[in-house]
């Protein structure tokens, strides 16, 4: 096999030098994509995010109906668009950095259940605005705002403050506390670090239909470890304080309670711990120490909580009278419960939708004594209009489908799934009512399509910039695993020129996939570097997402083994297909997961890998949070075996490859003491490495520096294999354009 590019060198090369700047300015393609959808309850309205072009960082609110968008809120008309974030609370900060914010202006946003009134935060102050008509106003609130979010009738706008719970009328009277921190270091109303990080439970409060009362996250650090986050460049700023649980330390104290708007308030009675059901192990800890999902639905709070060994997920309704609790479902596995986002979901008829096993691997979901077929492996469930479910699912693991599915088809007869989506590619969606927005990913790049009754009634705009480079990647499936796989050449590179030299760019950890069909970011840097004179192999590998429960937890108890062995026979079998494969000069690039991959590569490999960069690397895997790497490798102090395991730091002494370390001195997720202690190691050790410290990054690289930090890889990794030059002026054939 030898894949070929039907395209001139002229087609893609012609543009390549400007990717890296572009790739910085347009926050990886993500300015001008609309998103953050609702859709109101009779399917007339749809409101989003979205800046005014490929370039625009700040965020604006937009609705879409009768066919057409309206601007709602334009911060700009404010002067006010957080730009700087200087005037933005603290709290707010991290909320944006756990979501992967990168934008200002409206960033978020709620409203009440018609869709008729929006409230949103701008620098700290509270702003509303109408679906029918008028511009945004500003409404007095006794702070800072934090997740304002309307009642569903309308008329009073809760906000997180200082810490407390407040509410305050749509009107702008009769601001008042509902909650207020009876600790220095407790909240109501937010998330704790580990919720929004690791389990990506971003709210902590909600309110309840009858617009009386809220269900209220308490939180509670105080014996949560600190860590503090300075700026080295500007030593005349204090640092940041963080409560971060790193894995084996104390997780913060989350309870549940119902407050009353006028006042009363009663604490919920979470279950302590699960009963002899729940599965034993080397490592057992019963305490239901996770408030994992919560809700208010026509039948009252449902909330879901776990174990701290992540082995048993109990689905709790509450009842709103008395705070008393009962099991409308248990969950157990031997490794870890996976949580599936969107479940638990309770319909109108009561039916509860929770993820099922119906047999084989596949992952599937059941409700109202049904469950989904063998062979779909449900992804997320996205919504519900009535009893019918909306869900994403694969049926192949490169292609992710929205579906529907209901209890019993017209005429009683057994109902099956019913696909949404059609063209190949990655596919989301938001219902409401009859209308479904349906976000499509595609190797021809993103639409968001209305659908009402199922069929077509429009598009919202999408304004991303074209990736300046043509990604035109060939499928693979490599290997007796069947590995999937993405094989990147350059357009310039023809059958007969000599072999390229190998990057292996993949992700490979738990929670995503990279090889799909669609056009996105890391496919478009794929390319750009395959056309800077590499073979560029992309791997999904055992522990990504797509491929059944035993797929993905085949790294429990070690994340490196199985996922570098994987990355190590697609590589063999990829070079043993294709001759544009030089795998004597093979390199690895990664950032975070992908990173600490890279690492352990030219750490364990050395006669395959032959050189990598490692940004953002978690090297010392006990600094990580408690959730994440308590469900891989249990507790540090009952199975240290694998966190040596599992550490760069022991290894450091076999390094004899280059090796870049790039992180962000802001990182609040993998903290830059991992790249630090690590850098350390191989010092002591006598290892020759490269140190590239960013200063005020976070985990996620932003704007121009992201540009940058590709042309500083690619001339890294060049050097480092010995290839100075390449592209189409010095193709030669029969010789590497290299040579």
């Amino acid at each position: 096999m030898n894949p070929t590019n039907d395209a001139t060198a002229d087609d893609t090369t012609r543009n390549t030098d400007g990717f890296p700047e572009q790739f910085g300015r347009t926050h990886r393609f993500s300015l001008g994509v609309p998103r953050g959808f609702t859709v109101s309850p009779d399917g007339a309205r749809v409101l989003f995010l979205r800046s005014t072009s490929g370039t625009d960082p700040v965020s604006r609110l937009w609705l879409y109906e009768d066919g057409a968008e309206r601007l709602l809120a334009d911060p700009l008309e404010t002067g006010r668009a957080d730009t700087a974030g200087d005037r933005v609370p603290p709290e707010e900060l991290v909320r944006r950095e756990r979501a992967g914010e990168t934008s200002s202006g409206v960033v978020s946003y709620a409203t009440d259940a018609q869709v008729r009134l929006a409230a949103f935060a701008l620098d700290g102050e509270l702003r509303v605005v109408r679906t029918d008509g008028g511009p945004p106003r500003r409404i007095r609130t006794a702070g800072p705002v934090v997740d304002p979010r309307p009642s569903p009738d309308g008329t009073l706008i809760a906000y997180v403050s200082g810490g407390a719970l407040r509410v305050v009328t749509a009107e702008g009277t009769d601001d008042r506390v509902l909650a207020a921190p009876d600790g220095d270091r407790v909240t109501y109303g937010l998330s704790d670090h580990v919720s929004a990080e690791s389990i990506h439970r971003s709210r902590g409060y909600w309110w309840s239909p009858g617009s009386d009362a809220l269900l209220v996250a308490r939180v509670d650090t105080s014996m949560v470890r600190r860590r503090y986050i300075s700026d080295p460049a500007h030593p005349e700023r204090p640092p940041r304080e963080m409560a971060y649980p790193a894995a084996g330390t104390a997780n913060a104290g989350v309870s549940l309670h119902l407050v009353r708007v006028s006042g009363e308030r009663l604490a919920v009675r979470l279950p302590c711990e699960a009963e002899s059901d729940h599965p034993e192990g080397v490592w057992t800890d019963r305490s239901f120490e996770y408030v994992v999902s919560a809700a208010w639905d026509g039948h009252g709070p449902l909330v879901s909580v776990q174990t701290r060994d992540q082995r048993s997920v109990h689905v709790l309704a509450v009842d709103p009278g008395t705070g008393g609790t009962r099991v409308l479902s248990r969950a157990h596995d031997r490794a870890w419960v996976a949580l599936r986002p969107g479940t638990p979901l309770r319909l109108p008829s009561g039916a509860l939708v929770v993820p099922a096993r119906p047999g084989g691997d596949s992952q599937g979901l059941a409700f109202d004594g049904l469950e989904t077929p063998v062979g779909l492996e449900v992804r997320e469930v996205v919504g519900a209009d009535g009893d019918r479910v909306f869900f994403t699912a694969s049926e192949e693991p490169t292609e992710v489908h929205v579906w529907s599915y209901a209890a019993t088809a017209p005429g009683g007869s057994t109902a099956v799934p019913v696909r949404v989506s059609e063209a190949p590619g990655v596919h989301t969606a938001v219902v409401g009512g009859p209308t479904v927005v349906l976000d499509s990913r595609t190797p021809q790049g993103q639409t968001v399509t209305v659908l009402r009754d199922g069929s077509p009634v429009g598009r919202i705009t999408v304004l991303a910039e074209t990736p300046l480079v043509v990604p035109r990647p060939t499928a693979l499936s490599l290997g007796k695993r069947e590995l999937r796989s993405l094989l990147y050449l350059p357009s310039w590179h023809r059958p007969g020129d000599g072999p390229l030299p190998v990057l292996l760019n993949p992700y490979a950890g738990h929670g995503m996939q990279v090889v799909l069909k669609v056009r996105s970011w890391w496919v478009a840097v794929a390319q750009w570097f395959a056309e800077q004179g590499f073979a560029v192999l992309v791997t999904d590998g055992r522990g990504t997402p797509g491929r059944g429960e035993a797929w993905e937890k085949s790294v429990h108890g070690d994340r490196l083994t199985a996922v570098l062995d994987d990355q190590i026979d697609a590589l063999h079998a990829a070079a043993a297909r294709c001759s544009a494969l030089d795998p004597a000069r093979v390199a690895v690039r990664g950032w975070s997961f992908s990173g600490y991959l890279a690492a352990a590569a030219v750490l364990r490999h050395p006669e395959i890998f032959h050189a990598a960069v490692a940004g953002a690397a978690p090297a010392d895997r006990r600094l990580y949070d408690t959730h994440w790497e308590e469900r891989f490798l249990g507790h540090p102090d009952v199975l240290p075996e694998n966190y040596e395991r599992n550490s760069l730091l022991p290894e450091a002494a076999g390094l004899t490859r280059p090796l870049m370390l790039v992180h962000g001195f802001a990182d609040d997720n993998v903290a830059v003491a991992h790249m630090l202690r690590f850098s350390a190691a191989l010092l002591a050790a006598g290892r020759p490495h490269t140190v590239l410290p960013l200063s005020g990054a976070g985990h996620r690289v932003a704007g121009s520096a992201a540009g940058s930090l590709l042309l500083l890889e690619r001339d890294f990794l060049k050097k480092s294999l010995g290839v100075e030059h390449g592209g189409p002026a010095e193709r030669t054939p029969g010789r590497t354009p290299e040579s």
